[in-house]
């Protein structure tokens, strides 16, 4: 089911990065942090909206433990993905790939931080197989790779998108009803984006020119369908069976 969750998601890079590029081309003077929490802002205000007709039957049943979990999975994710979206707007989508899996990396090593121990054999060589895997598969070119403003967003994207996971992994939320946590996680990261996407928009047009085009929409549903309902519905109902380094790797 990761592996799949995994799949819904590689969609979403060549997807973003085709709707950024447009964007970029319709909206002059637009900013790139307009476009990306925009885009962020609609893709998850629709998956909530499709989520509410999903579970208005038991959303009444909604506890404080899964408000939580929903909470803090939606600043996690929104400040990841708008990091990350950003930054393909300032890199290629192969070097996007490539760098947001340095949650790898991470997620082991802070957890062999906090027990005090270093990660085992098998962990090490996991990790460096996962990332020369992707790198080779993204056909990442060393020789133009950079720590630019995109390179660096996706890095600090992937440090959110490590608290993700670890908050998904917490114990006491075991039990808690997948759908009506993911319902907070998306309402959660539609209003982050909104606000990011307020604060950094310059023209009051472009708030209807940037999905003017009907190539836009289809890119959106591509995204909310596949890369959002599916990939984080399947992350959230099958991530916590394994331990956070094992999910990071898959």
């Amino acid at each position: 089911m990761l592996v799949l969750a995994t799949l819904c998601w590689s969609v979403s890079f060549a997807t973003m990065r085709a709707l950024s590029l447009s964007q970029q081309h319709e909206l002059t003077g637009a900013s790139t942090w307009f476009i990306s929490s925009y885009c962020v802002a609609l893709r998850f205000g629709l998956a909530s909206a499709i989520m509410l007709l999903w579970c208005i039957r038991t959303v009444r049943g909604l506890t404080g433990s899964e408000f939580w979990q929903g909470l803090g999975l939606g600043v996690f994710g929104s400040a990841g993905l708008i990091l990350q979206m950003d930054g393909l707007a300032h890199t290629d989508a192969s070097v996007s790939a490539f760098l947001t899996q340095c949650y790898c990396l991470i997620i082991p090593f802070w957890i062999a931080l906090l027990e005090r121990r270093w990660p085992s054999r098998p962990v090490i060589v996991s990790c460096l197989l996962v990332m020369v895997g992707v790198a080779v598969l993204a056909r990442v070119d060393w020789q133009s790779m950079r720590l630019g403003r995109g390179e660096l967003e996706t890095l600090l994207g992937s440090v959110f998108f490590t608290g993700q996971i670890l908050w998904l992994q917490r114990p006491c939320y075991a039990r808690n009803n997948v759908n009506h946590f993911s319902l907070v996680m998306f309402v959660v990261m539609t209003f982050c984006a909104l606000g990011l996407a307020v604060a950094s928009q310059h023209q009051p047009g472009h708030w209807v020119r940037a999905y003017a085009a009907p190539a836009s929409w289809v890119l959106m549903a591509v995204l909310v369908v596949i890369s959002t309902l599916g990939g984080y519905l399947l992350m959230n109902a099958w991530q916590p069976r394994l331990g956070a380094t094992e999910a990071g790797l898959i």
